[in-house]
């Protein structure tokens, strides 16, 4: 159970695993890499939402990577069937499902995450090439649609700087929110030598952000 997860609702997550990409700074890369072993399948999921139906507000759907599972948006639809407000959490690599869930309003709060300016975005996100252009896709359907949402970045000191906040700013500028998120380290992050960044450093990238979405801020703290 969550307080934070879902926005202003006491809710579940749900983690699915697998994951297109292999960030370096991964809180839960045995989801990503397929290492952590299966809790529950959907039917069990439908069961234990069952006996929490009156308790619960909401479920926030997280990885791993959500969209990887083609079967997501009639498990949305089953959990809302029960009375149950849905969240998902994207790296914004489907844009194909995440139009379907838009479009079927299968979902109520969308946070996708934001790895890094587009120049770095491969080498953040541990994948070859430039910028996958699903990521611009996604970015656009969350931007022209009008389902509640959110942008947010873990930022950590050896990836971001200042300059590739503008670039993000500019990239989303006009959003609803966006969320800058401090790395915290953990015995699942894959590599070590990581560090988030200094206070002084957030509230630069903070006042940068709000030049392209007035609605900026570091979760969990007061700058």
């Amino acid at each position: 159970m969550t307080l934070l997860d879902f926005p202003g609702h006491v809710a579940c997550t749900v983690f699915l695993g697998g994951c297109d990409f292999r960030c370096p700074y991964c809180h839960n890369y045995e989801l990503a890499d397929g290492t952590a072993p299966s809790l529950m399948d959907e039917d069990g999921l439908l069961r234990f939402l069952e006996k929490r139906r009156g308790l619960l507000d909401g479920v926030a759907f997280t990885g791993g990577e959500p969209c990887l599972h083609r079967s997501l948006p009639d498990l949305l639809s089953r959990v809302r069937g029960l009375g149950f407000l849905t969240k998902l959490d994207t790296n914004g690599m489907h844009p194909e499902l995440l139009s379907r869930i838009l479009q079927d309003r299968l979902a109520d709060y969308v946070a996708m995450d934001i790895k890094n300016s587009p120049e770095k975005y491969a080498q953040t996100a541990a994948v070859s090439g430039p910028c996958p252009p699903q990521i611009h896709e996604s970015i656009r359907l969350l931007l022209s649609g009008d389902t509640d949402y959110e942008f947010r970045t873990t930022v950590v000191e050896e990836f971001h700087t200042a300059s590739d906040f503008e670039a993000i700013g500019a990239w989303i500028r006009g959003a609803r929110r966006y969320f800058l998120q401090p790395f915290t380290d953990r015995d699942t992050v894959p590599f070590g030598g990581l560090h988030a960044p200094s206070a002084e450093s957030l509230q630069e990238y903070v006042r940068i952000m709000r030049q392209y979405v007035p609605e900026s801020s570091v979760r969990g703290m007061d700058l």
